[in-house]
């Protein structure tokens, strides 16, 4: 399972993003998009958005933390 998130320092979601995918035991990479323009790019490519989190789950695109939809994508 490949999953990688991309945030903020200041962005409160993102830090839920962080404590869901810890409390359940599941590795994640994490870029911050606020130091790293490349991933920034990447980031807007993958999901059209300037906005963080964005999570990108096996190619699944979730942007924000929707945890209904970042379960469901986690069970494919």
């Amino acid at each position: 399972m490949s999953v990688t998130l991309y945030s903020t320092p200041s962005c409160g979601f993102c830090t839920k993003a962080k404590s869901f995918f810890r409390e359940k035991h599941i590795p994640f990479t994490e870029y911050n998009v606020a130091s790293d323009q490349r991933k920034a790019e990447e980031m807007v490519r993958k999901s059209g958005q300037m906005g963080v989190p964005v999570i990108d789950i096996h190619g699944k695109i979730i942007v924000g933390f929707n945890q209904p939809e970042i379960e469901r994508a986690l069970k494919r």
